[in-house]
């Protein structure tokens, strides 16, 4: 494993790739790699990549990963707005 790891970065350093988008490319291919094997469930994916599921959102969103932005939950029944009782005089 390691060798393989030391080949790719001599790799992308012979190839002028700087080591933030080096870092970019890591990220998307694991983060891609583990929604896909946890089926696109979120928790599952940022257990497996050992971050909060919060940043695994925020990186989706960067990468425009999955869906392109994190599941919302649904909006809570809009509450009935009461007329006030006009007063009598």
């Amino acid at each position: 494993m390691n060798e393989k790891f030391d080949g790719l970065v001599q790799h992308l350093l012979s190839g002028g790739i700087f080591l933030e988008q080096a870092v970019e490319v890591l990220e998307m291919a694991m983060i891609d790699g583990a929604l896909k094997a946890s089926g696109g469930n979120q928790s599952a994916a940022s257990k497996r990549l050992g971050i909060h599921r919060n940043t695994l959102q925020r990186k989706m969103v960067e990468y425009a990963l999955g869906n392109g932005r994190p599941r919302r939950k649904p909006a809570a029944r809009a509450t009935l707005v009461r007329k006030r009782k006009k007063k009598t005089a």
